[in-house]
Parts: structure tokens; sequence; C-alpha cells
């Protein structure tokens, strides 16, 4: 039932133009980061070869473009879970869904599912933008993974964060802003970091730029895995309660 769910969640993302529109918007603007790293990386070649040790295409282009598309989805995943569970009840069809023989994990789990089908394809389309320097250029296919599985962990993390805040929400434009609020504060929570006086561990333990950040530089450690994992499966969790109560309620 999980999967039948996340598959007809998945077919219906790409039958609104929701999906089609925010593809091609983040297929251009990442297309267009990424030719002007490749640009800069162009100029400097020449003086990086005088240096010993400097970065290499992988620092230069592969690194800063997955943390752009990062900051993207943050901006995007919003609208992409804004809908999931919110809609449903704006729309009088939560009950109906409800009352089906499936059980509320099974609908969470196969809505989350369905969303993060569409953010793997964002990942591997992104990905494709790198492997095209093969063409030239030498990567470093152990950073190019760390890059990969950094972007995967976040945009799962998005999107159950996405969808417990749909599960309360009652319009998908208060769930989008609210999700988008969420996320921004746990992306910029240890900004006080900087001032050594003003360092909190629990901000930088809480701060899902920070984790994906160690994840990107190659170092995959299991305590920034572990947080991404405990977030999303906390969020999940919590977006089953919701529903828990829902059904109570009906």
């Amino acid at each position: 039932m999980i999967l039948a769910i996340a598959a007809r969640e998945f077919k219906t993302l790409f039958l609104s133009p929701m999906a089609w529109t925010v593809l091609a918007i983040l297929q251009f603007i990442l297309a267009f980061l990424f030719l002007s790293q490749v640009e800069t990386f162009t100029m400097l070649q020449p003086k990086l070869t005088a240096i010993e040790g400097a970065p290499g295409l992988t620092d230069i282009v592969v690194t800063p473009l997955f943390g752009n598309a990062a900051i993207i989805l943050l901006l995007a995943t919003p609208l992409l879970t804004m809908r999931l569970i919110c809609e449903e009840r704006r729309n009088k069809t939560l009950s109906l869904l409800l009352s089906a023989p499936v059980s509320n994990g099974d609908i969470i789990i196969g809505k989350y599912l369905g969303t993060l089908g569409l953010l793997l394809l964002i990942i591997l389309l992104t990905a494709l933008m790198p492997l095209s320097l093969l063409a030239g250029g030498e990567l470093d296919f152990g950073k190019l993974f760390a890059n990969m599985l950094a972007l995967l962990l976040l945009v799962s993390t998005f999107a159950a964060i996405g969808l417990f805040v749909s599960c309360l929400a009652g319009h998908p434009t208060v769930a989008a802003l609210g999700t988008f609020g969420l996320l921004l504060v746990l992306w910029l929570i240890d900004w006080t970091t900087g001032i050594e006086d003003q360092r909190s561990e629990l901000f930088e333990y809480l701060s899902l730029l920070r984790h994906f950040q160690n994840i990107q530089t190659g170092l995959i450690s299991s305590a920034d895995i572990s947080y991404f994992l405990l977030v999303t499966g906390t969020f999940i969790l919590l977006s089953i309660r919701r529903l828990d109560n829902d059904r109570l309620q009906k």
C-alpha cells in the first residue's frame, strides 16, 4: 500500500504544472550557476597549475553547485509539500482517505516517498551536470558522491518537515510559508557560532547547514548522517501522530 500511495502521489505531482514548472526553473538556474563556475575555473586554471595542492575541478565547480542546489531546494520544497495533507483536508477528501483500509503510517510514508521521488529526480539531474565535465577533465568521485549524499539527506529532511507542516495547516499557502520559515530557522540557527563567546553546542547540532557542509567536504560522519535520519524520522512520526488525531475526530 505504501508503494501504491507513493506512485499515486508521484504521478499526481506531474499531472499539475507545479512539478514541471519547479523542474524547469530549477534546472535553468542550476545550469546557469554551473556554467558560471566552469567559467571561473577556466579563468583560474593557469594560476592553479602553479600552486601546489591547489583546489581542483571538483572543489571549484561541484561543491558550490550542490551548495547552491541546497539553497534553491530550501525555497522549492515547501511548494512541493504544501498540498500533501492540507489539500486533502481542504477538499474534504481526507475523511475518505482515512476511512480506507490503510494505516496512517502507510498514508504518511507513501506521500513522503512520492515527494521524495521528485526530489531524487532533481538530484540526479543536478549530478549529470558535473558528470558532463568528464569529457575534458577529471573529477573526485569521492567528493561528488559525498555532495550527492549530503543533498539527498538534506532534501529528505526538508520533505519530512514540509509534510508535518502540511498536516498542521489548513491551507496550502500557510503550509508553504510555515515550512519555509521552519527550514530557514534550522538553516540559520547557528549564526551566533561565528562569535566565539556566544557559541552554542545545541545550536550547532541543530543546524542543517553545518551538518550538510560537513558531509560536503567528503568527511562522512555517522553523527551527521544520524542527525538527518533522526530529524526526518521525528517529523514523519509527528505527521503520523497528527493524522491519528484526525482519524479519532472522524
